[in-house]
Protein backbone atom coordinates (compact mmCIF):
# COMPACT_ATOMS: atom_id res chain seq x y z
CA UNK A 1 0.00 0.00 0.00
CA UNK A 2 1.62 3.25 -1.19
CA UNK A 3 1.07 6.45 0.76
CA UNK A 4 1.08 9.89 -0.86
CA UNK A 5 0.27 13.27 0.67
CA UNK A 6 -0.47 16.77 -0.64
CA UNK A 7 1.95 19.54 0.33
CA UNK A 8 2.17 23.35 0.44
CA UNK A 9 4.42 23.97 -2.54
CA UNK A 10 6.33 27.12 -3.33
CA UNK A 11 6.11 27.94 -7.03
CA UNK A 12 6.76 30.79 -9.50
CA UNK A 13 4.36 33.68 -9.90
CA UNK A 14 2.24 32.81 -12.96
CA UNK A 15 3.56 35.68 -15.08
CA UNK A 16 7.17 34.61 -14.50
CA UNK A 17 7.01 30.81 -14.65
CA UNK A 18 8.64 30.49 -18.08
CA UNK A 19 11.47 32.77 -16.92
CA UNK A 20 11.98 31.13 -13.53
CA UNK A 21 12.05 27.43 -14.39
CA UNK A 22 15.18 25.91 -15.86
CA UNK A 23 16.71 22.62 -16.82
CA UNK A 24 18.67 20.71 -14.21
CA UNK A 25 21.91 22.51 -13.40
CA UNK A 26 24.15 19.76 -14.81
CA UNK A 27 22.51 20.07 -18.24
CA UNK A 28 24.12 23.45 -18.89
CA UNK A 29 27.58 23.98 -20.34
CA UNK A 30 29.60 26.74 -18.61
CA UNK A 31 28.94 29.04 -21.57
CA UNK A 32 25.19 28.41 -21.47
CA UNK A 33 25.10 28.90 -17.71
CA UNK A 34 26.91 32.23 -17.91
CA UNK A 35 24.59 33.42 -20.68
CA UNK A 36 21.40 32.52 -18.80
CA UNK A 37 22.60 34.10 -15.56
CA UNK A 38 23.61 37.29 -17.34
CA UNK A 39 20.46 37.50 -19.42
CA UNK A 40 17.66 36.35 -17.10
CA UNK A 41 17.42 37.78 -13.56
CA UNK A 42 14.41 35.55 -12.78
CA UNK A 43 16.07 32.21 -13.58
CA UNK A 44 16.09 29.70 -10.74
CA UNK A 45 19.71 29.14 -11.76
CA UNK A 46 20.48 32.21 -9.64
CA UNK A 47 19.20 30.27 -6.62
CA UNK A 48 20.92 26.94 -7.24
CA UNK A 49 24.15 28.52 -8.50
CA UNK A 50 24.84 31.48 -6.18
CA UNK A 51 28.59 30.96 -6.53
CA UNK A 52 28.31 32.73 -9.89
CA UNK A 53 27.99 36.02 -8.03
CA UNK A 54 31.39 35.48 -6.41
CA UNK A 55 34.77 35.80 -8.05
CA UNK A 56 34.94 32.86 -10.45
CA UNK A 57 38.41 31.82 -9.31
CA UNK A 58 37.42 31.83 -5.65
CA UNK A 59 37.11 28.48 -3.90
CA UNK A 60 33.76 28.17 -2.12
CA UNK A 61 33.10 25.70 0.68
CA UNK A 62 29.85 23.68 0.53
CA UNK A 63 28.61 25.43 3.67
CA UNK A 64 29.14 28.86 2.13
CA UNK A 65 27.51 27.76 -1.09
CA UNK A 66 24.46 26.38 0.73
CA UNK A 67 24.08 29.63 2.67
CA UNK A 68 24.17 31.48 -0.62
CA UNK A 69 21.42 29.23 -1.99
CA UNK A 70 19.25 29.91 1.06
CA UNK A 71 19.82 33.66 0.86
CA UNK A 72 18.94 33.85 -2.84
CA UNK A 73 15.91 31.60 -2.38
CA UNK A 74 14.58 33.89 0.35
CA UNK A 75 15.20 36.88 -1.90
CA UNK A 76 13.05 35.29 -4.62
CA UNK A 77 10.26 34.78 -2.08
CA UNK A 78 10.50 38.34 -0.72
CA UNK A 79 10.31 39.72 -4.25
CA UNK A 80 7.25 37.53 -4.98
CA UNK A 81 9.07 35.79 -7.80
CA UNK A 82 8.16 32.67 -5.83
CA UNK A 83 4.85 32.33 -4.00
CA UNK A 84 3.51 29.68 -1.60
CA UNK A 85 0.23 27.79 -1.68
CA UNK A 86 -2.09 28.53 1.22
CA UNK A 87 -2.92 24.83 1.78
CA UNK A 88 -1.51 21.38 0.93
CA UNK A 89 -2.51 20.15 -2.54
CA UNK A 90 -1.47 17.75 -5.30
CA UNK A 91 -0.55 18.74 -8.85
CA UNK A 92 -1.06 17.22 -12.28
CA UNK A 93 1.89 17.92 -14.58
CA UNK A 94 2.29 17.33 -18.31
CA UNK A 95 5.42 17.66 -20.45
CA UNK A 96 5.08 17.61 -24.24
CA UNK A 97 8.28 17.11 -26.23
CA UNK A 98 8.69 16.65 -29.97
CA UNK A 99 8.21 12.89 -29.71
CA UNK A 100 6.55 12.17 -26.35
CA UNK A 101 3.95 13.38 -23.87
CA UNK A 102 4.51 12.63 -20.17
CA UNK A 103 1.77 13.11 -17.58
CA UNK A 104 1.88 12.43 -13.86
CA UNK A 105 1.05 13.42 -10.30
CA UNK A 106 3.31 15.51 -8.06
CA UNK A 107 2.97 14.53 -4.41
CA UNK A 108 4.84 13.79 -1.23
CA UNK A 109 5.91 10.14 -0.88
CA UNK A 110 6.66 8.40 2.37
CA UNK A 111 10.08 7.83 3.94
CA UNK A 112 8.52 4.89 5.77
CA UNK A 113 7.48 3.36 2.44
CA UNK A 114 11.03 3.88 1.19
CA UNK A 115 12.50 2.17 4.24
CA UNK A 116 10.02 -0.73 4.07
CA UNK A 117 10.67 -1.34 0.36
CA UNK A 118 7.16 -0.34 -0.67
CA UNK A 119 9.12 2.14 -2.80
CA UNK A 120 11.65 -0.06 -4.59
CA UNK A 121 15.11 0.79 -5.91
CA UNK A 122 17.26 -0.57 -8.73
CA UNK A 123 20.37 1.64 -8.63
CA UNK A 124 23.23 1.88 -6.17
CA UNK A 125 24.23 5.23 -4.65
CA UNK A 126 27.52 6.89 -3.85
CA UNK A 127 27.76 7.67 -0.15
CA UNK A 128 29.53 11.00 -0.57
CA UNK A 129 26.83 12.23 -2.98
CA UNK A 130 24.06 11.14 -0.61
CA UNK A 131 25.72 12.92 2.33
CA UNK A 132 26.43 16.07 0.32
CA UNK A 133 22.82 16.40 -0.82
CA UNK A 134 21.61 15.60 2.70
CA UNK A 135 23.70 18.53 3.97
CA UNK A 136 22.28 20.68 1.17
CA UNK A 137 18.70 19.83 2.24
CA UNK A 138 19.52 20.38 5.90
CA UNK A 139 21.03 23.82 5.38
CA UNK A 140 18.81 25.20 2.61
CA UNK A 141 15.53 23.72 3.88
CA UNK A 142 14.04 22.99 0.45
CA UNK A 143 14.17 20.70 -2.57
CA UNK A 144 13.01 21.44 -6.11
CA UNK A 145 14.02 18.21 -7.85
CA UNK A 146 11.41 15.48 -7.29
CA UNK A 147 12.20 11.79 -7.45
CA UNK A 148 10.76 10.21 -10.61
CA UNK A 149 8.64 7.25 -9.50
CA UNK A 150 6.63 4.82 -11.63
CA UNK A 151 3.49 2.96 -10.71
CA UNK A 152 1.67 0.10 -12.51
CA UNK A 153 -0.81 1.42 -15.05
CA UNK A 154 -4.15 2.06 -13.39
CA UNK A 155 -7.46 2.58 -15.18
CA UNK A 156 -8.75 4.60 -12.23
CA UNK A 157 -5.77 6.96 -12.16
CA UNK A 158 -5.79 7.29 -15.96
CA UNK A 159 -9.46 8.25 -15.84
CA UNK A 160 -8.79 10.73 -13.04
CA UNK A 161 -6.02 12.36 -15.08
CA UNK A 162 -8.10 12.52 -18.27
CA UNK A 163 -11.01 14.18 -16.48
CA UNK A 164 -8.81 16.61 -14.57
CA UNK A 165 -7.08 17.83 -17.73
CA UNK A 166 -10.40 19.39 -18.75
CA UNK A 167 -9.89 21.98 -16.02
CA UNK A 168 -8.05 25.24 -16.53
CA UNK A 169 -4.33 24.89 -15.76
CA UNK A 170 -2.45 27.30 -13.53
CA UNK A 171 0.56 27.22 -15.89
CA UNK A 172 0.89 26.62 -19.61
CA UNK A 173 4.21 27.65 -21.12
CA UNK A 174 6.88 26.67 -23.62
CA UNK A 175 10.66 26.56 -23.27
CA UNK A 176 13.62 27.24 -25.54
CA UNK A 177 14.03 23.47 -25.90
CA UNK A 178 10.63 23.44 -27.64
CA UNK A 179 8.85 21.66 -24.82
CA UNK A 180 5.37 22.57 -23.61
CA UNK A 181 4.68 22.40 -19.87
CA UNK A 182 1.23 22.39 -18.28
CA UNK A 183 0.42 22.30 -14.57
CA UNK A 184 -2.97 21.87 -12.89
CA UNK A 185 -3.89 22.11 -9.22
CA UNK A 186 -5.62 19.16 -7.55
CA UNK A 187 -7.01 21.06 -4.59
CA UNK A 188 -10.53 19.94 -3.70
CA UNK A 189 -10.76 17.60 -0.73
CA UNK A 190 -12.82 15.14 -2.76
CA UNK A 191 -10.13 14.89 -5.45
CA UNK A 192 -7.33 14.69 -2.89
CA UNK A 193 -9.08 11.87 -1.01
CA UNK A 194 -9.79 10.00 -4.24
CA UNK A 195 -6.16 10.17 -5.37
CA UNK A 196 -4.91 9.03 -1.96
CA UNK A 197 -7.29 6.04 -2.14
CA UNK A 198 -6.15 5.12 -5.65
CA UNK A 199 -2.51 4.97 -4.58
CA UNK A 200 -3.34 3.07 -1.39
CA UNK A 201 -4.47 0.23 -3.66
CA UNK A 202 -1.00 0.06 -5.32
CA UNK A 203 1.30 -2.44 -3.55
CA UNK A 204 4.62 -1.05 -4.81
CA UNK A 205 6.14 2.02 -6.42
CA UNK A 206 9.46 1.97 -8.30
CA UNK A 207 12.11 4.68 -8.40
CA UNK A 208 12.97 5.41 -12.02
CA UNK A 209 15.30 8.36 -11.46
CA UNK A 210 16.45 10.03 -8.25
CA UNK A 211 18.01 7.31 -6.13
CA UNK A 212 20.49 9.75 -4.56
CA UNK A 213 17.76 12.30 -3.78
CA UNK A 214 15.55 9.72 -2.05
CA UNK A 215 18.51 8.28 -0.11
CA UNK A 216 19.46 11.80 1.01
CA UNK A 217 15.90 12.45 2.17
CA UNK A 218 16.01 9.28 4.26
CA UNK A 219 19.38 10.24 5.76
CA UNK A 220 18.07 13.72 6.61
CA UNK A 221 15.00 12.16 8.26
CA UNK A 222 17.19 9.93 10.45
CA UNK A 223 19.39 12.89 11.38
CA UNK A 224 16.68 15.44 12.15
CA UNK A 225 13.54 13.45 13.03
CA UNK A 226 13.90 14.43 16.69
CA UNK A 227 12.90 17.97 15.68
CA UNK A 228 9.36 16.73 15.06
CA UNK A 229 9.18 18.39 11.63
CA UNK A 230 6.46 16.42 9.76
CA UNK A 231 7.79 17.49 6.35
CA UNK A 232 10.86 15.30 6.93
CA UNK A 233 8.62 12.22 6.77
CA UNK A 234 8.11 12.68 3.02
CA UNK A 235 9.96 13.69 -0.13
CA UNK A 236 8.59 15.26 -3.30
CA UNK A 237 8.00 12.84 -6.17
CA UNK A 238 6.72 12.93 -9.73
CA UNK A 239 4.54 9.82 -10.07
CA UNK A 240 4.03 8.55 -13.59
CA UNK A 241 2.53 5.37 -15.05
CA UNK A 242 5.21 2.84 -16.00
CA UNK A 243 4.00 2.74 -19.62
CA UNK A 244 4.57 6.48 -19.89
CA UNK A 245 8.28 6.62 -19.04
CA UNK A 246 10.87 6.64 -21.83
CA UNK A 247 13.99 4.58 -21.20
CA UNK A 248 17.18 5.19 -23.16
CA UNK A 249 20.46 3.35 -22.90
CA UNK A 250 23.81 4.79 -21.84
CA UNK A 251 26.49 4.05 -24.42
CA UNK A 252 30.09 3.55 -23.30
CA UNK A 253 33.39 4.97 -24.60
CA UNK A 254 36.79 3.71 -23.39
CA UNK A 255 40.08 5.57 -23.71
CA UNK A 256 42.33 2.61 -24.64
CA UNK A 257 42.37 -1.12 -25.42
CA UNK A 258 44.23 -2.03 -22.21
CA UNK A 259 47.45 -2.79 -24.10
CA UNK A 260 45.82 -4.98 -26.78
CA UNK A 261 46.32 -4.44 -30.49
CA UNK A 262 43.16 -3.90 -32.53
CA UNK A 263 43.36 -7.39 -34.07
CA UNK A 264 43.99 -9.12 -30.73
CA UNK A 265 41.16 -7.18 -29.13
CA UNK A 266 38.70 -8.25 -31.83
CA UNK A 267 39.81 -11.88 -31.47
CA UNK A 268 39.16 -11.73 -27.71
CA UNK A 269 35.72 -10.20 -28.26
CA UNK A 270 34.93 -12.99 -30.74
CA UNK A 271 35.11 -15.54 -27.92
CA UNK A 272 31.67 -14.40 -26.74
CA UNK A 273 30.19 -12.59 -29.74
CA UNK A 274 29.43 -13.16 -33.41
CA UNK A 275 31.05 -10.13 -35.03
CA UNK A 276 29.79 -8.52 -38.25
CA UNK A 277 31.79 -5.72 -39.82
CA UNK A 278 29.36 -2.92 -40.74
CA UNK A 279 32.20 -0.75 -42.10
CA UNK A 280 31.17 2.93 -42.06
CA UNK A 281 27.44 2.36 -41.59
CA UNK A 282 26.10 4.26 -38.57
CA UNK A 283 24.85 1.04 -37.01
CA UNK A 284 23.04 0.58 -33.68
CA UNK A 285 21.60 -2.50 -31.89
CA UNK A 286 18.12 -3.51 -32.95
CA UNK A 287 17.28 -5.94 -30.15
CA UNK A 288 18.37 -7.32 -26.79
CA UNK A 289 21.67 -9.28 -26.61
CA UNK A 290 22.96 -7.25 -29.55
CA UNK A 291 25.67 -4.60 -29.15
CA UNK A 292 27.31 -2.06 -31.38
CA UNK A 293 31.02 -1.32 -31.39
CA UNK A 294 32.94 1.52 -33.03
CA UNK A 295 36.69 1.04 -33.41
CA UNK A 296 39.27 2.54 -35.75
CA UNK A 297 36.71 4.18 -38.03
CA UNK A 298 34.48 1.11 -38.43
CA UNK A 299 31.21 -0.03 -36.89
CA UNK A 300 30.68 -3.64 -35.80
CA UNK A 301 27.58 -5.60 -34.80
CA UNK A 302 28.14 -7.92 -31.84
CA UNK A 303 25.64 -10.73 -31.21
CA UNK A 304 26.01 -12.46 -27.83
CA UNK A 305 26.65 -16.20 -28.33
CA UNK A 306 25.65 -17.59 -24.94
CA UNK A 307 22.24 -16.09 -24.17
CA UNK A 308 20.66 -19.53 -23.74
CA UNK A 309 23.05 -20.19 -20.82
CA UNK A 310 21.97 -17.11 -18.83
CA UNK A 311 20.35 -18.01 -15.51
CA UNK A 312 20.36 -14.99 -13.20
CA UNK A 313 18.25 -11.83 -13.41
CA UNK A 314 21.27 -9.51 -13.25
CA UNK A 315 23.31 -11.63 -15.69
CA UNK A 316 20.49 -11.19 -18.24
CA UNK A 317 20.96 -7.41 -18.34
CA UNK A 318 22.79 -6.19 -21.45
CA UNK A 319 24.91 -3.72 -19.47
CA UNK A 320 26.02 -6.57 -17.20
CA UNK A 321 26.79 -8.83 -20.17
CA UNK A 322 29.03 -6.13 -21.66
CA UNK A 323 30.83 -5.73 -18.34
CA UNK A 324 31.26 -9.47 -17.78
CA UNK A 325 32.53 -10.24 -21.29
CA UNK A 326 34.46 -7.16 -22.48
CA UNK A 327 34.79 -4.23 -20.09
CA UNK A 328 36.17 -6.19 -17.15
CA UNK A 329 38.06 -9.22 -18.53
CA UNK A 330 39.47 -7.64 -21.70
CA UNK A 331 39.65 -3.90 -21.02
CA UNK A 332 40.49 -4.26 -17.33
CA UNK A 333 37.74 -1.96 -16.04
CA UNK A 334 36.54 -2.73 -12.52
CA UNK A 335 35.04 0.38 -10.90
CA UNK A 336 32.63 1.65 -13.56
CA UNK A 337 31.63 4.64 -11.42
CA UNK A 338 35.07 6.08 -10.81
CA UNK A 339 37.48 4.76 -13.44
CA UNK A 340 38.54 7.71 -15.63
CA UNK A 341 39.20 5.39 -18.58
CA UNK A 342 35.46 5.05 -19.25
CA UNK A 343 32.74 7.61 -19.96
CA UNK A 344 29.02 7.42 -20.72
CA UNK A 345 26.84 9.02 -23.39
CA UNK A 346 23.03 9.04 -23.11
CA UNK A 347 21.47 7.07 -25.94
CA UNK A 348 19.26 10.06 -26.65
CA UNK A 349 22.29 11.73 -28.21
CA UNK A 350 23.07 10.94 -31.84
CA UNK A 351 25.56 8.16 -32.44
CA UNK A 352 27.63 10.68 -34.40
CA UNK A 353 28.56 12.29 -31.09
CA UNK A 354 30.26 9.11 -29.92
CA UNK A 355 31.91 8.63 -33.31
CA UNK A 356 33.39 12.14 -33.18
CA UNK A 357 34.78 11.59 -29.66
CA UNK A 358 36.61 8.49 -30.86
CA UNK A 359 37.70 9.93 -34.22
CA UNK A 360 39.23 12.92 -32.42
CA UNK A 361 41.41 10.55 -30.38
CA UNK A 362 40.04 11.19 -26.89
CA UNK A 363 38.70 7.61 -26.76
CA UNK A 364 39.65 4.47 -28.68
CA UNK A 365 36.54 2.29 -28.66
CA UNK A 366 32.82 2.79 -28.12
CA UNK A 367 29.95 0.41 -27.35
CA UNK A 368 26.26 0.90 -28.10
CA UNK A 369 23.59 -0.94 -26.09
CA UNK A 370 19.94 -1.73 -26.64
CA UNK A 371 17.84 0.06 -24.00
CA UNK A 372 16.39 -1.84 -21.04
CA UNK A 373 12.64 -1.89 -20.55
CA UNK A 374 10.59 -1.17 -17.45
CA UNK A 375 10.01 -4.88 -16.77
CA UNK A 376 13.77 -5.50 -16.46
CA UNK A 377 14.05 -2.62 -14.01
CA UNK A 378 11.14 -3.90 -11.92
CA UNK A 379 12.44 -7.46 -11.91
CA UNK A 380 15.81 -6.29 -10.61
CA UNK A 381 14.15 -4.16 -7.93
CA UNK A 382 11.82 -6.98 -6.88
CA UNK A 383 14.86 -9.23 -6.40
CA UNK A 384 16.78 -6.53 -4.48
CA UNK A 385 19.40 -6.38 -7.23
CA UNK A 386 21.29 -3.34 -8.44
CA UNK A 387 21.94 -2.33 -12.05
CA UNK A 388 25.49 -1.53 -13.18
CA UNK A 389 26.22 2.23 -13.15
CA UNK A 390 24.78 4.25 -16.02
CA UNK A 391 22.51 1.49 -17.31
CA UNK A 392 19.52 3.72 -18.07
CA UNK A 393 18.75 7.31 -19.01
CA UNK A 394 15.10 7.88 -18.18
CA UNK A 395 12.68 10.64 -19.18
CA UNK A 396 10.83 12.80 -18.34
CA UNK A 397 13.17 15.30 -16.73
CA UNK A 398 11.64 17.82 -14.30
CA UNK A 399 12.13 21.61 -14.53
CA UNK A 400 14.02 23.07 -11.54
CA UNK A 401 12.10 25.84 -9.82
CA UNK A 402 8.67 24.70 -11.01
CA UNK A 403 7.65 23.40 -7.59
CA UNK A 404 9.57 23.56 -4.31
CA UNK A 405 9.08 21.22 -1.34
CA UNK A 406 10.06 23.01 1.86
CA UNK A 407 11.42 21.05 4.82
Amino acid sequence: MAKIIPFKAVRPAPDKVALVTCRMYDDYTPTELAAWLNFNPYSFLHVINPAYTFTHAQKITPEKRFKGVTHKYNDFKKENILIQEDKPIFYLYEIQTKNNTFTGIIAGTSIEDYQNNVIKKHEDTLQYRVELFKDYLHQTGFNTEPVLITYPDSTEINTFITLHKRNKPIYEFSTTTKEKHTLWKIDTQTEINLLVEHFESIPNLYIADGHHRSASAEMLYEQDKSTGNPNLNYFMSFLIAESNVKIYEFNRVVRDLNGHSKDDFIKLVADNFVIKDKKRELWQPKHKYEFGMYLDGRFYALEYKHKEKIKGVLENLDAQILYDTILHPILGLEDLRNDERIDYIPGKQAILHMKEMIDEGEFEVGFMLYPSDINEIKLLADNNLIMPPKSTYIEPKFRSGLLVYEL
